[in-house]
């Protein structure tokens, strides 16, 4: 592994010791993220299944977790996960790498923790949208709302409506409130 002066590479990611933790490198500074609590797995979980019934049913590509590392610059890396991703097919097809993912997800789940702000996931949506997600959905469990956010603005879904981003994921539709039952 580096030293502390230097940055870390993506390789380097790669072969690190965990030891029960979870990493993100962001421009070669390694950063611990916290293991999120039950009922943020819980949620990203049922979206995560429902997106994967689609995204199979349609053969639209691959859906992956939270562990997936998406590699999104380099010298110096930076390598980031969304609680659940989606990755269409033609991207799959010829990049379909045993490391990280080269590039950011077509479309990016992030499940808000309590301690999360809005201004804070509006901040990582507009992350992965700068290295070219097509579609980020913030779910926020306090507020039982979900946000899709894309480059051209932002769209919001409350308990009633439902989860859809067509032209990311044609056909797939999420009721908000299966996201938040018990």
């Amino acid at each position: 592994m580096s030293t502390a002066a230097s940055l870390m590479t993506a390789d380097e990611l790669l072969r690190l010791d965990r030891e029960g933790h979870r990493h993100e490198l962001i421009r070669g500074q390694l950063k611990e993220v916290t293991l999120p609590g039950y009922r943020h797995g819980r949620i990203a979980m049922r979206i995560a299944f429902s997106l994967e019934r689609q995204v199979r049913r349609r053969k639209l590509g691959s859906v992956s977790a939270a562990e997936t590392g998406f590699k999104l610059e380099s010298n110096p890396d930076t390598v980031r996960g969304a609680d659940v991703a989606f990755v269409a097919k033609k991207r799959v097809a010829s990049r379909d790498p045993d490391g990280h993912f080269p590039g950011a997800p077509d479309l990016a789940v992030e499940v808000m923790s309590p301690s999360d702000s809005s201004a804070k996931a509006a901040e990582k949506a507009a992350f992965w949208l700068r290295f070219g997600a097509r579609a980020v959905v913030v779910v926020d469990p306090k507020a039982l709302s979900v946000v899709v956010f894309r480059v051209e603005g932002r769209t919001s879904v409350d308990a009633e409506g439902t989860l859809t981003v067509p032209d990311v994921v044609p056909g797939w539709k999420l009721p908000v409130s299966e996201i938040f039952a018990d």
